[in-house]
């Protein structure tokens, strides 16, 4: 499974009275993320979305493991488990240091200009096939 990683150091604002991460900020990091992940693999959200493709959230998920604070550095894992017809799921694992914070998930559903949904992309269908394609390589 092909994993990208993105840091985030974790400012004053992010945190609550306590220090402490305050939770809806992993939802924003998670975006951050994913949209790490698809530029490293070459494909832009803004270039996806000149051409008429959004990627709708359709859920997102957070379990929340030990706390992140003021000025840690956050390693946020990320990758693609699945993918449907015009739907994907990105998973993520966030941890200081060696100490997971947090996992989550989100479902993407892709639609046109109008909301409907639409098939995945071929660039982005292929990321997973490339992946499904080296797991059995390596397996």
């Amino acid at each position: 499974m092909q994993k990208h990683e993105t840091e985030i150091r974790v400012r004053y604002q992010e945190t609550d009275n306590m220090g402490v991460v305050y939770y809806a900020n992993y939802f924003t990091w998670f975006e951050v993320a994913r949209t790490e992940y698809l530029r490293s693999k070459g494909i832009s959200y803004r270039k996806l979305e000149e051409k008429g493709v959004y990627m709708m959230v359709v859920k997102a998920t957070c379990q929340y493991k030990s706390p992140a604070r003021y000025d840690d550095t956050v390693r946020i894992e990320t990758w693609m488990p699945k993918l449907k017809n015009s739907s994907l799921e990105f998973a993520y694992n966030l941890f200081v240091g060696q100490r997971l914070v947090a996992t989550g998930e989100s479902v993407h559903v892709f639609t046109n200009r109008s909301g409907r949904p639409v098939r995945i992309p071929e660039e982005i269908r292929s990321l997973h096939n490339q992946r499904a394609q080296n797991n059995v390589i390596s397996g």
